[in-house]
């Protein structure tokens, strides 16, 4: 079965990353950041090596996004990021082919296990089951 394991975060929680604290989190030193990637790094290499990683990335801070939607015309409308309305959003994913639930379960439960300074915000680790076709929604 296929797996899409989704890590969530905030601009403030980039922003964070980038050293600068806010009501929402600690700022983060160099030495953090390293840990979280070389933590980070290690799961995507053992996840290669037993050949359940189908793909794995990181994502660009929520400023960065562009929402595509269509106005009453039915022309595009585009709006540019980041939206103040906007909680957590998407960080970074994993799409996985693992044997059983219980088995993405356990590498959800590494991923959150990621090391971050003390203060910081932390979220669920969610995991989605990928559907195989559209026989699988009935």
């Amino acid at each position: 079965m296929k797996y899409l394991v989704m890590v969530q975060g905030t601009q403030a929680d980039y922003e964070a990353m980038q050293g600068k604290a806010s009501e929402h989190s600690v700022a983060w030193s160099q030495d953090e950041i390293q840990a979280m990637y070389a933590y980070m790094q290690a799961i995507n290499d053992d996840l290669a090596e037993s050949g359940e990683m189908i793909d794995g990335q990181g994502l660009a801070e929520p400023a960065k996004v562009r929402h595509v939607t269509l106005g009453d015309d039915g022309k595009a409308v585009i709006t540019d990021g980041p939206y103040s309305e906007t909680k957590e959003l998407l960080a970074g994913y994993w799409v996985l082919d693992c044997a059983s639930l219980e088995r993405v379960t356990e590498i959800a439960e590494r991923v959150a296990r990621c090391p971050q300074p003390a203060g910081a915000p932390v979220y669920p680790v969610v995991i989605r089951p990928i559907l195989d076709g559209s026989g699988d929604i009935c």
